[in-house]
């Protein structure tokens, strides 16, 4: 074979270093986009717990580390369907089972174009029994009994959270949120108020919950170990479970240290929380890797908004 004509050598590697500077050279993005999930109250439906028929939001303003962001858009509930997922822990005592009609009388009044998955926290893994589907009565029906078996608890309720909530990459960006449906307890790393409170996994599931824009609505339910009343582990689980919702924009539901008698009440609470759900979308100037907290107000002082406290940029 002929060699190759040192000229020919020479403009191809020429013409490989430009074009590698030319690459190297491109100026790097100075802004991302964002997009979290907020829910927009009158603080007198907040207080009434009644939906008012016009609320006069005003102008919003977006902080990511106390400086100020530029909003591109907000989509409304009938711009945005939400894709919801349903997570049940699988050791919940038999009582939770009586609560399991008005959970699906739930699902099935979700607005059409809804995406419903159904999930259990139990031992090894979260089982997914009903991937995403905009089948209401499909997802509605998929909800089986729990076990209440101890020996099907899963070693933390946020372990199979954080798991499942990966599985919104596979739906569109918008309206996201979880009902998880937990006693909060975590025993992981001890039995104590503070480290049932303050678990790593409970911490990483907030973190990839608030980076995914997933606002995490937790109902509270013992389980077979924490329904003997021990008011340590109720307090510690209950924190548990306000904190992430706190953390991801949701909101925690809970009735004194036993289970509800009836989950509507808290149904009518959550359809208030829900129809006030908008896509929040804005442009951050923060490039670096790291935690950033957000803040969204409105110029308006009767407003009241629920959003995710920050995320985790990588």
């Amino acid at each position: 074979m002929d060699r190759m004509n040192p000229l020919i050598v020479c403009l191809v590697l020429a013409a490989l270093a430009a074009a590698i500077f030319a690459q190297s050279d491109e100026p790097k993005p100075r802004v991302r986009t964002v997009t979290i999930p907020i829910s927009i109250f009158s603080k007198t439906e907040l207080r009434d717990n009644q939906a008012q028929e016009f609320v006069q939001a005003d102008r919003l303003i977006v902080r990511e580390d106390r400086e100020e962001q530029q909003i591109l858009s907000i989509r409304s509930v009938s711009d945005a369907p939400l894709s919801i997922a349903i997570v049940i822990q699988d050791d919940l005592t038999t009582s939770f089972n009586l609560q399991i009609k008005d959970i699906q009388e739930f699902i099935r009044a979700l607005p059409q174009g809804t995406r419903v998955m159904i999930a259990y926290a139990r031992s090894g893994s979260a089982q997914v029994v009903q991937r995403f589907t905009e089948d209401r009565e499909k997802a509605a029906s998929s909800i089986r009994i729990v076990s209440g078996s101890s020996s099907l608890a899963p070693r933390s309720p946020y372990d199979s959270l954080d798991q499942l909530i990966g599985r919104f990459d596979g739906v569109p960006n918008g309206r996201r949120a979880v009902l998880l449906f937990s006693d909060g307890i975590d025993f992981s790393q001890g039995t104590s108020l503070a480290s049932i409170t303050q678990s790593f996994d409970l911490e990483q599931a907030s973190l990839k919950a608030q980076r995914k824009g997933v606002a995490i609505y937790s109902f509270y339910a013992p389980t077979t170990i924490s329904e003997n009343g021990n008011s340590t582990f109720t307090l510690a689980g209950q924190g548990a479970l306000a904190k992430i919702s706190d953390q991801t924009g949701g909101r925690a539901f809970y009735f004194g240290s036993g289970a509800p008698v009836s989950y509507r009440p808290y149904f009518r609470e959550l359809n208030l929380s829900l129809n006030r759900q908008f896509s929040l979308t804005y442009l951050s100037t923060h490039m670096k890797k790291g935690y950033y907290r957000v803040e969204v107000n409105s110029t308006n002082p009767d407003i009241k908004i629920e959003h995710p406290k920050g995320y985790y940029y990588r």
